[in-house]
Order: C-alpha cells, then structure tokens, then sequence
C-alpha cells in the first residue's frame, strides 16, 4: 500500500514520489554465487522509466543484495541476489523502497 505519493524532496528534479511497503517472500535463491529470485510488486501509476532508488528489508540479507526496477506500468520487480556458495531463502519480511519519475 502506498504510503506517500507527491514530491517530498529533491525538488525540480522529479515529478512524481511512490514510499511503498510490502511484506514478500523471494523464496529460494538456488546454490551458488550470481544466482537470483525475483518478486514482482504491483504498484499503482509507475511506469516504465521510473527509477526505483532505494531497497531496504527488516531482516538480516546474508551477504545478498536486493535491488528493484519498475518492469512494466504498475509493477516493480525486487530481485534477491545471491552473492554466497550456498542456497538463500530469506523468511518473509517487509520491504521498503522508493520510486521516482525524472522531470527531465
């Protein structure tokens, strides 16, 4: 659910601002470093060309990275990955990113 839309910082530089949170579960992450699992988040008005800026998970991440991307009108996929020799399957948890629209 989104929890602030509108511009709140960096102002000039985008036109629109999603703060979005929500509980997921990236489920296995296969052994072996470069591997990855992705879970895609609807959220309503982005758009292809929007930059997700920040990730942040309440949970400890193993020596993983977590990114996200907007992928298509309404969805960002979050992507877990797996920078370790073995399998990761973090628990589910609540994550926090940030979406923004360039003005330019």
């Amino acid at each position: 659910m989104p929890i602030n839309q509108g511009r709140a910082q960096f102002q000039g530089l985008f036109s629109e601002m999603w703060t979005y949170s929500e509980s997921v579960n990236f489920g296995n992450a296969a052994t072996g470093s470069g591997t990855f699992a992705s879970v895609d988040v609807t959220v309503p008005g982005v758009a292809l060309g929007d930059i997700v800026m920040g990730v942040s998970i309440a949970i400890d991440t193993v020596d993983t990275v977590i990114a996200g991307a907007v992928t298509a009108a309404n969805t960002v996929t979050l992507t877990l990955l797996n920078n370790t020799a073995g399998a990761v399957n973090l628990d589910a948890a609540i994550v926090d990113f940030i979406v923004v629209r360039p003005a330019f």
